[in-house]
């Protein structure tokens, strides 16, 4: 895989099958500009059509910030059609990392705030680095998020404390403890550790069934959109097809002669 990005840095690893993806701003606390916006895009897009990626991460460059937010001195010369292009490009972004086949993990240290914590709870999974701090303080600035912050928070941590991040911007960041026990974060460990705790993650993942890790995003992503029984008889004609896949039937064999799944990673 091949970086010809001038924001963000791309690179395969785990022989192909992991794609990392870095906001490489450190100097702008990798703030979210339209130039990042459209770089993310259509790396995300190009994963997207490529099966044999089945893990993507996203980290900022340095140790101070995942992403501080978006790029404040590009949103100040912008008109309001200007504004909502910038916002429902944000969104494309966000959207994107939900629909994707593959798994997408944040990892996050130091400062994930406006865009930066609107990126990350768009992730599948979020590991932080016990000094991450997470906040939505765009009010502060005239503003409100325009990257899915008003719909997405309130999904991860309820309603109070989405409110609270919200309507009164800096008046209530989230440190990673907090952020993890309002279930904004998906796993916690110290700084030094987040390399080692995001490699773990990924032998999980990786030693898995892919088709079946595919799968289960898609329902469980599903399931805030859809009533229980659609989302009961989706799980029960994706459970049966399984059988018709091959991969039950290698699993289910190894598991029996206790010996590791040899999974086709097609």
């Amino acid at each position: 895989m091949h970086n010809h990005y001038e924001t963000i840095i791309v690179e395969s690893t785990r022989n192909g099958t992991v794609a990392r993806l870095v906001i490489n701003r450190p100097a702008a606390l990798n703030a979210l500009n339209r130039k990042v916006l459209e770089e993310l895009k259509a790396a995300l897009t190009s994963i997207d059509a490529t099966p044999a990626i089945r893990v993507v991460t996203i980290e900022g460059a340095g140790e101070k910030a995942f992403i501080a937010g978006a790029d404040i001195a590009q949103m100040q010369n912008l008109d309001e059609s200007e504004a909502r292009r910038f916002a429902l490009l944000g969104q494309e972004v966000t959207i994107l990392i939900e629909s994707m086949p593959q798994i997408v993990i944040a990892k996050v240290r130091g400062f994930a705030l406006g865009g930066g914590c609107e990126l990350a709870m768009a992730c599948d999974i979020l590991i932080a680095a016990s000094n991450a701090k997470f906040g939505q303080p765009e009010v502060n600035l005239g503003l409100i998020p325009g990257f899915g912050g008003t719909q997405r928070l309130a999904r991860r941590v309820g309603l109070p404390v989405a409110l609270d991040m919200i309507c009164s911007g800096r008046g209530r960041t989230l440190k990673a403890e907090e952020a993890f026990h309002a279930g904004l974060v998906s796993r916690m460990v110290d700084p030094e550790n987040l390399d080692t705790e995001t490699e773990t993650l990924l032998d999980a993942i990786l030693a898995a069934g892919p088709d079946a890790v595919r799968t289960c995003k898609r329902l469980v992503r599903d399931s805030l959109n859809i009533n229980l029984a659609a989302g009961l008889q989706a799980e029960a004609s994706a459970f049966a097809r399984c059988w018709s896949v091959g991969e039950a039937s290698e699993g289910m064999k190894a598991f029996l002669e206790k010996r590791a799944p040899a999974f086709n990673l097609k």
